[in-house]
């Protein structure tokens, strides 16, 4: 039996339904604790969403104004130390033995899937167009100076650096877990090296509600901004008026994402998450393909070399750059989000990276986080965003005016619409949609039933009902978010759930040289 067997053997066993379920198992504290604070953020948002969202947005513009170097010297920081420890003595040490338990489509597939969701489609199609009308660096707007900034900072911003926040959680979760005795996926156990008794005490408890916070609130944005656009695409496929239904399409849309993600954990890593991976990759690749021979693949190819040029050639500047005489509000709102979101969701990718990881060293895990990662999203990018501006450039769709007056999922759905066979690629795109946003979040309910947990053997999983539950618990906060409404409170709820992880991130790295320390000795 080979490795992927014994895996799916143990997901059956842990899984069956049989399985009395093991409530002295979950961790009360926790559970009970995550909820409500959880229903505590929902409720004054869907109460007075007014007032809600204008504090929010002030949050956002202090946080991002005042700390936002933090963040920049953060990413830079993490990637250091990711590629220090590829390269340097401990890349060979492995997370615990024999071979790896997924083969490495499936292993990357997951790994993509779970960790970038819908967004990829979002904003790889219209990112490029933000940057093309206010673009950094106080270039002149919609001039080539600003085409080229305009496709290449989406790839810096989805590259390594961000990859790097989600890697480095992983490994030092990994470690813990595999080679430091931890027994079970929490932040607060992988902490233990440094806090001592304190990481089973108030103190890890606290870790470990602020993980499910900033999962929740990470989550959040991502498929809030899935949602908008899934409703869009359902529109222009049934002939709906996307007015008339507004905000009830949205909870529906929300409704069937749930039960989709909800199947898929419930079946577990083997069964669920990894064949809906596989499939979603399958898929959209397959569309990617499709785009790139029946639009301008000249222009797309062309474009798309010259943008990962460019953004190499300038990597450190733009690395860098805190903008420190204020001339646009460029970093705050982009780059300093981004690097908010892909904190926030770091410690969550990190318990997902760890569990999917067993056999793997940590020379391999982080060439494939940073290596996979990078050029997934890299691909995303040049093909949909090149493609969208080829059609604003040559005057054959008013993609920014579209997206001004109207929205990016309406310019989404109008720029697929210009491709041939519009109506089934629109179908395509909207099951690629729904698929990346049932593996990214039945991946984040698998952790949150995870860290709920008490103790969970290796090869073991959480109970099949806990996982359900979180999945349905993590529709809450995007329903209020997008209640709410606009692009700004998505933004203000990630940066403001990662401002405690910066800690904790630090906590985690700090745990981890302690338990390479002990490896060495």
């Amino acid at each position: 039996m080979d490795s992927s067997a014994k895996v799916g053997a143990n997901a059956s066993a842990a899984d069956t339904p049989n399985t009395a379920i093991k409530v002295a198992n979950i961790d009360w504290l926790i559970f009970t604790g995550s909820v409500v604070t959880i229903v505590s953020l929902c409720l004054p948002l869907a109460l007075f969403p007014d007032e809600g969202g204008r504090l929010l947005g002030e949050a956002f513009d202090f946080l991002t104004h005042n700390f936002g170097v933090v963040y920049v010297v953060a990413a830079c920081a993490a990637l250091g130390v990711l590629l220090y420890l590829a390269f340097g003595r401990f890349g060979s040490v492995s997370f615990g033995d024999g071979p790896p338990d997924f083969s490495t489509f499936s292993w990357t597939a997951m790994l993509f899937c779970g960790g970038i969701g819908t967004s990829v489609l979002y904003w790889g199609t219209v990112e490029w167009a933000h940057y093309y009308q206010a673009p950094p660096f106080s270039v002149t707007p919609e001039t080539p100076e600003a085409l080229r900034w305009a496709v290449s900072y989406p790839i810096f911003h989805w590259g390594l650096l961000g990859w790097s926040f989600y890697c480095l959680p992983g490994i030092a979760i990994g470690l813990a877990f595999y080679r430091g005795g931890a027994k079970t996926l929490r932040l607060s156990e992988a902490c233990a090296p440094v806090l001592g008794k304190r990481a089973y005490g108030p103190i890890g408890r606290f870790i470990d509600l602020l993980y499910v916070v900033g999962l929740v609130g990470a989550t959040s944005t991502g498929i809030g901004l899935a949602v908008p656009l899934i409703a869009s695409l359902a529109c222009e496929m049934f002939g709906l008026d996307r007015e008339a239904f507004g905000f009830t399409l949205d909870l529906m849309v929300i409704a069937l994402v749930t039960c989709v993600f909800a199947v898929s954990v419930w079946y577990g890593l083997e069964k669920g998450i990894k064949r809906l991976s596989n499939l979603n990759v399958y898929l959209a690749f397959l569309l990617l393909l499709f785009v790139l021979v029946a639009g301008p693949t000249l222009f797309i190819v062309e474009l798309g070399i010259e943008s990962v040029g460019h953004m190499l050639g300038n990597f450190v500047k733009m690395s860098t750059w805190t903008d420190p005489g204020r001339t646009s509000d460029f970093v705050e709102a982009w780059t300093v989000f981004y690097w908010a979101w892909w904190l926030a969701l770091g410690p969550y990718m990190g318990i997902f990276i760890a569990k999917i990881s067993k056999g793997r060293t940590i020379k391999q895990i982080v060439l494939g986080c940073l290596g996979y990662g990078t050029l997934g999203c890299t691909v995303f990018f040049v093909i949909m965003g090149n493609y969208a501006a080829y059609l604003e450039l040559n005057a054959l769709l008013p993609v920014l005016q579209t997206l001004n007056d109207e929205g990016a999922p309406a310019a989404i759905v109008q720029i697929l619409q210009s491709l041939p066979w519009a109506d089934l690629i629109v179908v395509v795109f909207a099951v690629v949609c729904l698929i990346f946003a049932a593996t990214s979040y039945d991946s984040a309910s698998y952790t949150l039933a995870t860290v709920a947990t008490r103790e969970l053997e290796h090869d073991a999983h959480p109970d099949r009902w806990h996982r359900v539950f979180w999945a349905f618990l993590l529709g809450l906060l995007p329903i209020t978010l997008i209640y709410v409404g606009g692009l700004r409170p998505l933004q203000s709820a990630v940066t403001l759930a990662s401002v405690p992880l910066l800690l904790v991130i630090v906590l985690l790295v700090w745990a981890m040289w302690i338990n390479l320390a002990k490896l060495r000795e």
